[in-house]
């Protein structure tokens, strides 16, 4: 076993995490999903989404015979919307390819949709004890800085130069438990030690061998990503409103909340009146401009002018499929994204729109 490895391991067990709701298993299932919602977003927000999706997909058939609506449903609010469309694939692939068993082979988890090598590398460690290496964002950051390696650890070179270090540093002796510990301990350690700002170095098992700690430069690394210029885009979301009830459409399957329910959008909120006319064969009269929302993605911001329309007389295109009418209270339990689940909530609490 590795020094590195070995501290670690010691460390993890007297002081890292042990009571979170997917830990003390080995059920791949229950696993896998922790691990699918855990990436890019912070355990605290992952917590209570968690418990209820298990709750309503306690297993891979119940995910599998599940509608997509009903999945991004109990999704709606955690981001990254692919992660819950891709889960859902891949539950049916274990259901059709697989005989509804999670695969053990290393190589075959990450054929499933949504899994790459780390994903799959905590998922075989925790559920197989498999002597895999993770690489997430969290292990990049404490490499980055034990080892000195500059440069954005997501750049294809460095990345691949961390592959190689954490591939060096796997325990090469294991127990049934160590290699979990392992894991869990890297995760914990970049989660609660080694943190992006504020890291608490003195409390590190591994602060003796840090190349960062030792010329004061731990600030300085992981290399931030190259920055670049946000895009911006605008646009104006239609509020029809008919007594207590809206219009949401379904989006494309794919692109930004792909397969959630939204407003249908214009690119402006000028004659907005006639573009619903011509736009959706609906006559109706403007009514109050909401307040601006902002909502920021992964490659651009944008910006939600609501603009709700009190509608006069329907045309049969709002019967068509992919639109429904249903009151603002049910709206804002179905699979819509945030943002429009804030403007509902805007609207619920408006008694004079």
């Amino acid at each position: 076993m590795t020094d590195f490895a070995s501290r670690l391991i010691v460390w993890q067990k007297q002081h890292g995490r042990h009571n979170l709701p997917w830990q003390n298993t080995t059920d791949p299932y229950a696993i896998w999903v922790s691990e699918i919602m855990l990436q890019q977003t912070q355990v605290s927000a992952v917590i209570g989404y968690y418990s209820k999706f298990m709750v309503r997909f306690p297993t891979i058939a119940a995910l599998a015979s599940a509608t997509q609506d009903d999945v991004l449903q109990h999704w709606s609010g955690l981001g990254y919307y692919s992660r819950a469309r891709n889960l859902h694939n891949a539950a049916q692939t274990i259901m059709d390819e697989h005989s509804g068993q999670f695969p053990q082979d290393f190589d075959t988890i990450q054929t499933l949709s949504g899994i790459g090598r780390s994903t799959a590398a905590a998922i075989a460690s925790f559920s197989f004890n498999q002597v895999q290496t993770i690489l997430d964002g969290n292990v990049k950051r404490v490499l980055a800085r034990h080892f000195f390696v500059e440069g954005w650890p997501s750049a294809p070179k460095i990345e691949k130069e961390l592959w190689v270090l954490a591939e060096k540093l796997l325990p090469k002796q294991t127990t049934n438990k160590s290699i979990v510990a392992y894991t869990q301990g890297l995760m914990d350690l970049g989660a609660t030690i080694c943190t992006r700002s504020n890291p608490k170095c003195s409390k590190c098992p591994l602060n003796g061998t840090c190349e960062a700690y030792k010329q004061q430069r731990v600030h300085a690394l992981p290399t931030p990503k190259p920055r670049k210029v946000v895009p911006e885009k605008n646009i104006t979301m239609l509020i029809f409103l008919r007594g207590d009830q809206v219009m949401l459409e379904k989006r494309p399957p794919t692109g930004i909340w792909g397969g959630l329910w939204s407003f249908p959008e214009v690119e402006t909120n000028h004659q907005v009146e006639s573009i619903v006319l011509n736009q959706f064969g609906i006559i109706a009269k403007a009514g109050i401009t909401l307040p601006i929302l902002s909502h920021t993605f992964t490659h651009f911001k944008l910006h939600i002018q609501p603009q709700t329309l009190e509608v006069l007389k329907l045309d049969t295109k709002v019967s068509e499929p992919g639109k429904m009418w249903i009151a603002v209270e049910d709206a804002i339990g179905a699979a819509i994204p945030a943002p429009i689940r804030k403007i509902l909530n805007l609207l619920q609490n408006k008694n004079s729109i």
